[in-house]
């Protein structure tokens, strides 16, 4: 299974990559530079998330050259419309240090003023024309909400940044995906989520995965974005800790059978967790 996935403009990314969702900006420094000396080559990071100045950090503490790794970032709901979106590129650019993003999504939608999440798409459209960004999406776009936004914008999404993991698997929003050729790129993909929020039950746990694993002698973890990569989604796990950042990555000298894979989409639980307030403003660069 390859370790790269191809939008449908034709760009690649890796499949695994650091995610630094609620990672402290006095971590964060540390975590992209670990995360890029053991071999990852994908970030992603957020507006909303408050530490793009730090993954830019990382970047250039760890030597890798720009070009070599792949940068995506997220405008977030109060800088939606068509001009104040293309200038929260101008400040995640700034902060993150690059001229180029690799992917720039909108962070979720604004139900209560959709216009304005049209406007955001439509602005990200003209970024990606005039090759500010390679390539564009959305995150947390519910099936009614991405046939919505197709029907007034030009440009497919490359991708769908959704919460996804063994306790919820999404499938109706995968199929949407599917179907209109977006790549499903999964936040909290190991389920990190749920323990976070104090749910004693969690993918890191089960009991189902562990027996998986231990026929080839892989964590949990490891076990779970095998079965993400398999099924032909990226997946962004998160870590400040240097041996899980390496553990995460650890995941492409195996294969999971079929009924493995049925055995881990069968723990679908269906219970969705609502991440963020929309609260955040986001700083000038």
């Amino acid at each position: 299974m390859s370790s790269t996935i191809t939008f449908n403009n034709g760009i690649t990314m890796p499949a695994i990559g650091l995610g630094v969702f609620q990672t402290a900006p006095e971590e964060t420094v540390t975590a992209v530079q670990t995360a890029l000396e053991l071999g990852y080559r994908h970030i992603d990071t957020a507006a909303a998330y408050l530490n793009e100045r730090e993954v830019g950090e990382g970047l250039r503490r760890s030597g890798v050259p720009r070009e070599e790794v792949f940068i995506e970032t997220k405008v977030w709901v109060t800088d939606y419309g068509y001009e104040e979106t293309l200038h929260a590129f101008e400040k995640s650019a700034r902060k993150l240090g690059v001229e180029q993003l690799d992917l720039l999504l909108l962070h979720q939608p604004l139900p209560a003023k959709f216009e304005r999440t049209i406007q955001a798409y439509k602005a990200l459209e003209k970024l990606l024309a005039d090759g500010s960004v390679r390539a564009i999406g959305v995150s947390n776009l519910l099936p009614g909400r991405l046939d919505a936004l197709l029907a007034e914008t030009d440009i497919v999404p490359a991708v769908n940044q959704i919460e996804l993991h063994p306790y919820n698997v999404r499938a109706e929003l995968q199929a949407k995906n599917t179907e209109h050729g977006v790549i499903t790129q999964a936040w909290s993909p190991i389920g990190g989520i749920r323990s976070y929020n104090g749910e004693p039950n969690n993918p890191l746990n089960d009991t189902t995965i562990r027996a998986i694993g231990e026929g080839y002698g892989k964590t949990n973890a490891q076990v779970i974005l095998r079965w993400h990569i398999q099924q032909g989604r990226s997946a962004i796990p998160k870590s400040i800790n240097a041996a899980r950042i390496a553990e995460n990555f650890d995941v492409f000298d195996f294969e999971l059978t079929t009924s493995e894979l049925a055995r881990i989409d069968a723990l679908d639980t269906g219970d969705t967790l609502d991440p963020e307030s929309f609260g955040i403003v986001i700083d000038e660069a």
